[in-house]
């Protein structure tokens, strides 16, 4: 079986994808010897790593995002044999990757053992100055490898079309950008275009200013930031909706998600000798990429998720204003009413200029891309200032929708999330009461969402290193401050400087039942009803009179309490670890306990 299949591999197939004076193979076949998923990224999909073999040699590969369902299904195995359909080799400081675009399994041929001993692809160095090899650790992933002294940086594209000029005779896919590429150009869509940002500079040196736009292209999106200089000379260049050839130097960096809604590790800075092209040929480019969100969904999404969603308009509000209560600026805002197949309805609220100049009809089937998942009244949705409206789109689910609602929706009673209050949901879910031991047993937060469950809990132990912080004054605001000198207190959020900051709590504390114990964090509300005071006036107590407050913490101890938690996988710097955090927490009602108690005793069938 193992010589059949060797039969069919591509042999020096990979050596020659790195080497172009070799006879090229234009889908080559080769072997998976390793596949496995790179470290988590906090609200990022998971990321593939493969190792492929031509026999000759082997290589180490990403898969790209398009491509994770061959792992996610179950196809693509180690020892199973595939057929590289469209790929993007690069060579980065001696070292050999390929992005792996589109594959296909060749489930004909079966899996076997790996075949041969394959040998790491080594840099081409020039005779007359060949280093001295020097090992390194692969990480156990798979051999180890042979690294050169750093070549040029070199990329070739595979079934990507080239421009039409020699100067972008070979376009980079932007889901292949990344730290260790220097030289490259992408031919992408400018999907989204902020307004101009400006703010004082702090030395006095006039005011900043940047803007930003979502790029894409058929591999994936990326946004990029002009700061400056950059921004006044690039800001009427870019159009939305037109295509450009942008070629680096531009620095690469990780994505601030804080200000993005698009689904990559990166983005992108513009400087100054950043080349930006417009181009010709637009036709090669898509359009938008949209990964919706079923309306009747929402209340199994997380708050401040952002999503891309489709309905028909069923309400448009009128444009009002509102003052910001941090910035004290106005912000204009049209509230829309948004319905689907599922039945139910959801608000939706746009801002600025795209609130001010909405003119789609009723019955209109609008796509939303970046609108921010909230649970202001229940399930609603907010469109980022980075989000793009695209009115009666021409795609499948827009034409399905619009058939559905001419065919039965125009009729339908719909449930509005308005209704259905994040706390009813909530509370739904934390009604399920829960050991310790069965939160430790069920990895309760090891999901992708988070997971809430109540708990009776013993207080043994509260840290009281940290236990609060120093809170800005302005109402509703709640950011730390810093202590500038004595009595000034700057909050950089609200651009203010206060005398005194007030004391909020950030506790951490252990609780055990008879099963075991846990760690729980919990914030200024249920600090204060577990300490019986303000982390103000503990906080001057500790200052004068450190026996009082010491027992202040003496008797929030050995205190049982119902808690209702939120457990939640967490990363720091490349860790993961559980959160338990306290959203709620009474006292004990003695009647319900037993109630509840005996309803657990009633599920037992005892002969």
């Amino acid at each position: 079986m193992a010589s059949e299949a060797a039969s069919h591999i591509s042999v020096g197939a990979l050596s020659a994808i790195f080497d172009d004076t070799k006879p090229q193979i234009r889908e080559p076949i080769v072997q998976c010897v390793q596949i496995k998923p790179l470290p988590p990224q906090a609200n990022q999909q998971e990321r593939y790593r493969a190792v492929f073999s031509d026999i000759s040699n082997y290589v180490q590969t990403m898969l790209a995002i398009q491509a994770n369902h061959f792992v996610t299904d179950g196809l693509l195995r180690k020892g199973c044999f595939v057929r590289l359909k469209s790929f993007q080799a690069n060579s980065v400081k001696g070292k050999k990757i390929l992005i792996i675009l589109d594959l296909e399994v060749l489930q004909e041929l079966g899996e076997v053992d790996k075949i041969g001993e394959p040998k790491p692809l080594e840099s081409r160095v020039e005779e007359d100055d060949k280093p001295q090899p020097t090992t390194i650790s692969s990480g156990g992933f798979y051999g180890n490898k042979i690294q050169s002294a750093p070549p040029p940086i070199s990329s070739r594209a595979q079934h990507v079309k080239p421009a039409h000029t020699s100067a972008h005779a070979t376009i980079y896919p932007i889901e292949a950008i990344s730290p260790y590429a220097h030289k490259w150009t992408i031919k992408a869509r400018c999907t989204s275009k902020s307004n101009i940002k400006t703010w004082p500079n702090r030395n006095g040196g006039g005011e900043g200013k940047l803007f930003s736009v979502n790029l894409l292209d058929d591999s994936g999106e990326i946004r990029a930031t002009s700061f400056n200089d950059q921004c006044t000379a690039l800001y009427d260049v870019f159009q939305e909706g037109g295509v450009y050839y942008i070629t680096s130097p531009c620095r690469v960096q990780m994505a601030k998600k804080q200000f993005t809604n698009l689904n990559n590790d990166y983005e992108l800075i513009f400087e100054k000798d950043t080349i930006v092209e417009k181009a010709e040929d637009q036709a090669d480019v898509p359009q938008v990429r949209f990964n919706f969100t079923p309306i009747g969904d929402l209340q199994s999404v997380e708050k401040d998720t952002t999503i891309d969603v489709i309905g028909v308009l069923k309400e448009v509000g009128d444009t009002t204003q509102i003052v910001s209560k941090t910035t004290h600026k106005p912000y204009d805002k049209r509230e829309l009413t948004l319905v689907d197949n599922t039945g139910f309805s959801v608000r939706l609220t746009i801002w600025g200029s795209t609130a001010l100049n909405f003119s789609a009809v009723p019955e209109s089937v609008v796509a939303f891309k970046g609108a921010k998942v909230s649970d202001f009244g229940g399930r609603s949705l907010s469109l980022l200032s980075s989000g793009s409206v695209t009115v009666d789109p021409d795609i499948e689910e827009a034409h399905r929708l619009k058939g559905w609602y001419d065919a039965q929706g125009r009729d339908e009673n719909f449930t509005s999330h308005a209704s259905m209050s994040l706390a009813t949901t909530s509370t739904a879910k934390s009604d399920q009461f829960k050991t310790i031991a069965q939160v430790h047993d069920e990895q309760l937060g090891m999901s992708e969402e988070a997971t809430y469950f109540s708990l009776r809990g013993t207080v043994i132990y509260i840290k009281q290193d940290n236990m609060c912080y120093p809170a800005c004054l302005s109402d509703g605001c709640n950011k730390k401050v810093t202590e500038l000198d004595p009595g000034q207190w700057r909050c950089e959020r609200c651009d203010k400087t206060h005398p005194r900051p007030e004391y909020r709590y950030i506790m951490l504390i252990s609780v055990s039942d008879h099963t075991g114990q846990l760690y729980l964090s919990c914030f200024d509300d249920v600090g204060k009803l577990m300490m019986g005071t303000t982390a103000d006036n503990l906080m001057e107590l500790r200052q004068n009179d450190e026996k009082a407050a010491a027992d202040v913490f003496q008797s929030a101890t050995c205190r049982t309490w119902v808690f209702r938690c939120r457990a939640k996988l967490e990363h720091y710097a490349d860790q993961q670890r559980i959160r338990y955090q306290i959203s709620s927490a009474k006292p004990v009602n003695y009647s319900e306990e037993a109630s509840r108690l005996a309803d657990i005793i009633d599920t037992y069938n005892i002969s």
